[in-house]
């Protein structure tokens, strides 16, 4: 073995070697440090499940009483342009917001979801109706009309649903862009920080040329998205022969993500590959979908579930929490989709349950709430709220009752609905529950209320009661000051049945809205 003494030369091959070596040990440790911190920076951002929520659809669903803790994060669905004023936010297009206040109770609602630990974000746009940036051309006042949505429900998470011609509608995607990057500079500059989800359409090879130009947009103008929503749904022929509708979702994801690495690469944001899995949203079509052969199962949500833990997906939703049950056997085309129900089978499993499973709840854990009610820590036991009948919306509480059915009333700075006939019940008594107690809790006092004024009906409106006379349905009557409507033909049964609650009374109470529209309509006449 020869041996080499100091200041003898390595050979040209061993000193090559030996750079190659160095440079592979150095661009591994690069690569395992941009890993590393990939890693990190996805990690400090939660994974979230939250369901969407159609606000107008009837009969309502009741997002503030969730039927588990899986289904407290929601997205209220949508705000779009009111249709006789381009620039004002509405509610379906049916609904203004004070509207929505009184005639769907939505901002005590929202108040009482917060009130259980709940979250709200809301989402403007939808397949229906006119987004607000695609009709609203003046800036200002676009940007007016976004931030009165997220300062009257005090959002820290809006979701923009970008889809059919608004979606095609560049100038209006434009718009919107700019509108939200000051909205969001702007809510940052208050110390309310401002999480925006962009939804759109997608295909199992991605996103569509449209989808890409909004998210291009969306970056340009300065948006800091939380991330890119895709709905994976209504594939219809997009769906090649055999493709299942969770194959066809994995693939639109796996699309969708290698379509984001580009675009932010363009952007100048070079993010790593689990940052980008974070800032992927998957939204499936529960059920049946809208194209007849496209049907998505409770299996094909645990697989897709799985499929989002495995990558890091950074939020699970799905369409909708109003349609996660059973269609009952009366439903007879389970093809036809409906607002109410999944039409598949389900048992006793929900696709939020399923979905949520080993996922952080509430997209306002991403940007906290600061709307929601700090939890105390406190021992000690809390003091019953004043309440003050010049800012109750309806009268306090009084023992001297009685109250019937639909009976509205305050206590200790809550609102309580009546379910049936009762006097001296106390509204909060800690040990009804249930059936048990004859009073609904709809949610709390809220900023802004005021007493609503009672709704006095003349005399002679509507004929008085009378047990000789027949009635048919729709017909309508009065007895003690209320109006009754018949349900169906009817004689001798007095309306004070269904002040007691009961449900098979052919009398149903008209309540104070319905009194207030026919009144006005009356008076027109």
């Amino acid at each position: 073995m020869s041996k080499r003494f100091p200041g003898s030369k390595l050979s040209w091959f061993r000193l090559s070697l030996a750079v190659v070596v160095a440079a592979a040990l150095l661009g591994a440790g690069v690569v395992g440090w941009k890993n590393y911190t990939d890693a990190k920076t996805a990690s400090g951002t939660p994974s979230v499940f939250t369901g969407y929520v159609d606000v107008t659809v009837t009969p309502r669903y009741s997002f503030e009483s969730p039927v588990s803790d899986d289904a407290k994060s929601v997205v209220l669905s949508f705000v779009v342009a009111d249709p006789k004023a381009a620039c004002q936010p509405s509610w379906g297009g049916a609904y203004s917001m004070d509207a929505a206040a009184s005639g769907l109770d939505l901002d005590r609602r929202i108040a009482r979801l917060r009130q259980i630990g709940g979250n709200v974000a809301v989402s403007f746009g939808g397949q229906a109706n006119h987004e607000l940036a695609s009709v609203c051309t003046d800036p200002a006042q676009l940007r007016s009309a976004y931030a009165s949505v997220v300062e009257r429900y005090n959002l820290s998470t809006i979701d923009l649903d970008v889809e059919g011609a608004a979606l095609s509608n560049q100038a209006g995607v434009q718009r919107q862009a700019k509108a939200i990057a000051a909205l969001q500079k702007d809510r940052q500059t208050a110390g309310k920080p401002l999480s925006v989800w962009l939804t759109l359409p997608v295909a199992p090879t991605g996103l569509t040329n449209e989808g890409k130009y909004a998210v291009q947009e969306m970056l340009a103008a300065g948006v800091d998205l939380a991330g890119v929503n895709i709905m994976t749904m209504d594939y219809g022929a997009s769906r090649v022969a055999g493709q299942s509708m969770l194959q066809a979702s994995e693939a639109a994801a796996t699309a969708t993500h290698q379509q984001l690495a580009t675009l932010y690469s363009a952007a100048h944001q070079n993010l790593g590959t689990q940052t980008l899995w974070r800032k992927l949203g998957l939204t499936p079509m529960i059920g049946q979908n809208d194209v007849a052969a496209d049907v998505f199962s409770i299996a094909d949500a645990a697989a897709l579930h799985d499929f989002g833990v495995k990558n890091g997906i950074g939020r699970m939703s799905m369409w909708s929490l109003n349609r996660d049950t059973e269609c009952g056997p009366n439903y007879p085309d389970l093809v036809v989709v409906s607002n109410l129900c999944s039409g598949v089978s389900q048992g006793t499993t929900t696709f939020s349950t399923t979905f949520a499973k080993a996922l952080s709840s509430g997209l306002d854990a991403v940007a906290p709430n600061l709307t929601a009610e700090p939890k105390s820590t406190s021992t000690a036991t809390a003091t019953a709220v004043a309440d003050n009948p010049s800012t109750s919306p309806y009268p306090i509480w009084s023992a001297l009752g009685p109250y019937v059915a639909g009976d509205r009333i305050v206590w200790h700075g809550n609102v309580y609905e009546a379910k049936w006939w009762t006097k001296n019940d106390v509204p909060d008594n800690p040990m009804g529950t249930g059936d048990a107690t004859p009073w609904k809790l709809i949610g709390p006092v809220v900023p802004g209320d005021k007493p609503t004024p009672d709704v006095v009906v003349p005399a002679g409106t509507y004929p008085e009661w009378s047990a000789a006379t027949v009635y048919h349905q729709g017909d309508r009557v009065m007895l003690g000051g209320r109006v009754f409507e018949a349900k169906w033909w009817v004689q001798a049964e007095s309306p004070e049945a269904s002040l007691e609650g009961s449900t098979g009374s052919a009398w149903q109470k008209v309540s104070n809205d319905e009194l207030t529209k026919l009144l006005a309509t009356k008076a027109t006449k």
